[in-house]
């Protein structure tokens, strides 16, 4: 189970919409959902729990690229709207790298069958631009601390939303 809100800066402040990713396959898309609900090009962010293991913040300002925070990037793995987050760039892998050479069988070149690819590992605990908030009232280290401290992703949203000032209106979509 997930939730996603898209939170849209207007004039008057926030404005959220609860919105369904069913039709989302790429990042690309996520971003283009959320230029659509731009206003003026403002910031429009994007809230996704999944099933209180981990939270993503997805912030598309006008036509730059989005920038992404995960609080927890090896949970997020296991969702398929994660993977959609978890490009090679925010994991640091080069997605030229053709290095391994996997047989039909899914094994790598020599390897027994039934034995795992060497794949990078994805890494548990927050990733992306922890700072991507800073300028709308919520500070790198806190969005850290937010992640680390609260048991459930609903609560760090919450508070990630009472810091932007925008507490009621996410809770009205909830």
């Amino acid at each position: 189970m997930y939730f996603a809100a898209l939170l849209a800066l207007t004039p008057d402040g926030w404005a959220a919409s609860e919105t369904e990713l069913d039709d989302v396959e790429t990042l690309a898309d996520l971003a283009d959902l959320a230029r659509e609900a731009s206003v003026d090009e403002e910031s429009v962010l994007i809230f996704i729990e999944q099933e209180d293991s981990w939270f993503a913040v997805v912030r598309v300002d006008g036509e730059e690229d989005p920038r992404i925070y995960v609080s927890d990037a090896a949970a997020a793995a296991r969702s398929s709207y994660g993977e959609i987050l978890l490009t090679d760039e925010l994991l640091g892998r080069d997605p030229d790298d053709l290095d391994v050479l996997v047989d039909l069988d899914g094994t790598e070149d020599g390897e027994e069958d039934g034995a795992a690819p060497d794949d990078d590992p994805v890494p548990v605990g927050p990733i992306g631009e922890a700072d991507l908030l800073a300028d709308h009232g919520l500070p790198e280290k806190e969005l850290l601390a937010l992640s680390r401290s609260s048991a459930l992703t609903g609560e760090a949203m919450a508070a990630v939303a009472e810091a932007l000032g925008c507490a009621d209106v996410l809770e009205a979509v909830r």
